[in-house]
């Protein structure tokens, strides 16, 4: 079944804020099965061994044709000098008020073809069928399988038989896996080296059983959906419909959410909002790219869809994307309040939620409202429950004390104390020399 969001209008008011909250939280299947060994040891894998994630429900879509570079360089911030074949990029997309609608892996695969995951891929499409260029678009069936952790070069190298060192961070080349044609891109959404394998979907299944073959003397695990979000809690990669809402809401922009109902399956991905944040206005959770960490990938060497409005704000006063520190007593005192009589505070599920949708919590300071704190997730490596944040840059400092109001509008409240820490919070290695593993 084909989602469609329908506004009646799109106003920056309550009404869409009403709208968000309506509506209820999709549940995706996403990354397989819930658990496959347990979330606990799921979660330690990128630090001790490697997993493997399916990311393959993500959309893929392919670019083409003399205008595909134009079309794209006039929607991404990031600059397209000695972007070539076999380079990829993690390309952000923005509406005309400089707010993220899109972002996601871009890969070029040739001169004059691209391909582009994730929202991304909605908003590409959806600007090359507006733009009158000369491109052309079709969503494209592959598999998206990562491995990353310690091991991760090991197990790569076993089962392609290719030396993959030489492969510089955000490159990527041909290869083949039990026979099958992949393409190998170096990442690492876990903060840890790491390769993405991409493929025709038909052969997921043979290159799965190839990749945990050659895991399995290193300890490989599969990653499943209760802990998979958490690597990018940890590694402070913000995620659309997820840590914050993808900015499609601006009356020019009011024609996108007809054409992703008519042309994707979105698999229950929609946008919804959760948490105790009550804005007077949709665009206080809406972000620049500055806001969610991505500043350095602004590039004012070319014309893009968003430009005027960012350069006006990388002088203005700005939220920080940071790391929240849950109190753990004050954690513990929300599962107490189930075990006692009368109203309790709301559930904080974990390791993570189990269905979609954006979480905004208000961020206070001394009573004031200083932020916002969304999704939260408890990672068992630190023992503590997390949260990406954006803060007023006067209250991003390491170190500083400020609470979050937990519980929904109209329900029981409770002031969570959090220390601000870094994002990311676990230490970023994905740039790292990669090593091979010596076992026993």
């Amino acid at each position: 079944m084909r989602a469609c969001l329908k506004w009646e209008e799109t106003r920056m008011s309550k009404e869409v804020i009403q709208f968000l909250r309506m509506t209820p939280p999709g549940y995706h299947p996403g990354f397989g099965g819930p658990e496959f060994t347990d979330w606990m040891d799921e979660q330690m894998s990128w630090k001790t061994t490697a997993y493997i994630g399916d990311w393959s429900f993500l959309w893929d879509v392919e670019l083409s044709g003399p205008d595909a570079e134009k079309l794209l360089k006039s929607i991404c911030t990031n600059s397209f000098e000695n972007f070539t074949p076999g380079k990829a990029k993690h390309a952000i997309m923005c509406n005309d008020a400089g707010q993220v609608a899109g972002e996601g892996v871009l890969m070029r695969m040739s001169d004059d073809t691209f391909r582009t995951q994730s929202a991304s891929a909605f908003w590409a499409a959806y600007q090359a069928e507006e733009s009158g260029l000369d491109v052309k678009w079709r969503e494209i069936k592959t598999f998206q399988l990562q491995v990353s952790g310690p091991a991760a070069l090991s197990i790569c190298q076993k089962v392609t038989g290719e030396t993959l060192d030489d492969i510089k961070f955000m490159h990527f080349r041909e290869m083949k896996i039990a026979g099958c044609t992949v393409y190998a891109l170096r990442q690492g959404m876990a903060g840890e080296p790491g390769f993405e394998f991409h493929g025709d979907e038909a052969d997921i299944e043979t290159v799965r059983a190839a990749i945990l073959e050659a895991g399995e003397e290193f300890g490989i695990r599969r990653l499943g959906r209760r802990t998979a979000m958490i690597n990018h809690l940890e590694a402070a990669f913000p995620t659309g419909a997820w840590h914050y809402l993808m900015a499609h809401f601006l009356p020019q922009d009011q024609g996108f959410f007809p054409f992703l109902g008519a042309n994707f399956d979105t698999g229950g991905v929609l946008p919804v909002l959760r948490g105790s944040l009550e804005p007077e206005d949709v665009n206080e959770i809406l972000f620049t790219p500055y806001e969610l960490g991505w500043g350095k990938m602004v590039k004012f060497d070319h014309d893009f869809k968003g430009r005027d409005a960012l350069e006006k704000a990388v002088n203005e006063p700005s939220r920080c994307r940071v790391t929240l520190e849950f109190n753990s007593e004050d954690v513990v005192d929300i599962y107490a309040s189930l075990f006692q009589e009368g109203e309790h505070y709301d559930y904080l599920d974990i390791p993570t939620p189990h269905r979609w949708m954006v979480w905004a919590d208000e961020v206070q300071k001394d009573g004031a409202k200083v932020g916002i704190s969304s999704t939260p997730g408890y990672s068992y490596y630190f023992r503590k429950v997390l949260a990406l944040a954006f803060l007023d840059e006067t209250q991003a400092g390491i170190g500083n004390e400020v609470e979050i109001v937990w519980g929904a509008p109209g329900h029981p409240k409770k002031l969570i104390r959090a220390k601000v820490c870094p994002a990311p919070y676990k230490q970023d290695n994905r740039r790292a020399e990669m090593k091979t593993l010596e076992t026993a």
